[in-house]
């Protein structure tokens, strides 16, 4: 007994070197693709992860000169100013109203685009309609608002027709009503191409007897795309539609400040804008405000994906995780 006890002992000292030494040989024998890891790894490390640190300035009172270790400590003061500041609820509601609006519009446009790109006879015609929608992808969003400013200014070309067919020039970017429509479907514009892309891909895996049984059925083209190719794409749908969500608070910073006027500023002011005033802007930068709205979107953010990523795992049993 002692004998076999003494045995298993030994065996299983042994079994971990084993495991050990493949593991390092493999290593030596991989060591390309492991370099190859290395580098985005890293990448994250520093730049995603080390910087995470500075957070703890959000509870500080922090002072340049001081640093941030060595700043005062001062709790969820940065929070509660933020919540009880008076334009809390006014930014909040434009935030969140503008990203819903985006959403709801911007998320369906690149599934229509890709469905109708998958339906064009011509593959010719296909890829100059690829190319076009494409294209404004590529342009800066400083020129895009440029070119929005141009068309709906009160001398531009939409207010230069409106004139011409008798009506009266509208003041597009100065009204509060119409801000959050131009910055949506100005997105929808440059984004759509370049979102439909993933769309294609994904339908280009669907089997094509599925279509030609259909077809031979006599479904129509609305009937193939409602029961074969909408099933087909629906996990990437919902794994978009995740990361989407986890990004409502995060509305865009650079495109809503070009956009934004004194006269349209109800409407126009976000989240990310009003940090960018009152915690950069202001007399004195006030750093640590602005870190503790920045890690108050995170937080509902982190907390909008993990509900919705749940959700979807229970009602179609995709996710991220």
């Amino acid at each position: 007994m002692l004998k076999d006890a003494d045995v298993a002992a030994g065996s299983v000292a042994v079994a971990p070197r084993k495991v050990q030494t493949g593991r390092r040989k493999h290593i030596r024998e991989n060591w390309q693709l492991y370099l190859l890891v290395a580098v985005p790894f890293l990448y994250v490390i520093i730049f995603h992860y080390i910087p995470m640190l500075g957070l703890q300035i959000a509870f500080k009172n922090y002072n340049v000169v001081q640093g941030m270790l060595g700043s005062k400590w001062v709790g969820l003061l940065y929070f509660e100013r933020f919540f009880n500041s008076y334009d809390f609820w006014l930014v909040l509601n434009n935030t969140l109203v503008l990203s819903l609006y985006n959403m709801a519009v911007g998320f369906p446009a690149p599934i229509l685009l890709a469905l109708c790109l998958n339906y064009l006879p011509g593959v010719r015609f296909k890829k100059i309609m690829q190319m076009v929608t494409y294209a404004p992808h590529f342009i800066s969003v400083v020129v895009i608002v440029g070119i929005v400013v141009q068309l709906l200014s009160r001398e531009g070309l939409v207010n230069s027709v409106i004139v011409a067919l008798g009506g009266q020039p509208i003041n597009f970017l100065g009204d509060p009503a119409y801000f959050k429509s131009i910055y949506v479907f100005s997105g929808v514009w440059q984004q759509i191409g370049w979102g439909s892309i993933i769309y294609l891909a994904a339908l280009s895996s669907i089997d094509p007897q599925l279509h030609e049984a259909a077809t031979m059925d006599g479904a129509s083209k609305v009937r193939r795309i409602w029961h074969i190719d909408l099933p087909g794409i629906l996990p990437t749908m919902v794994i978009l539609l995740i990361m989407d969500v986890g990004r409502i608070m995060n509305v865009g910073f650079q495109k809503v400040l070009l956009l934004q006027n004194p006269l349209n500023l109800t409407a126009a002011e976000v989240i990310d804008t009003y940090v960018y005033k009152v915690g950069l802007l202001s007399g004195v930068p006030n750093f640590s405000y602005a870190a503790a709205i920045g890690l108050f979107k995170s937080v509902i953010g982190l907390i909008l994906i993990v509900i919705v990523n749940r959700i979807a795992r229970k009602l179609n049993e995709t996710s991220l995780w």
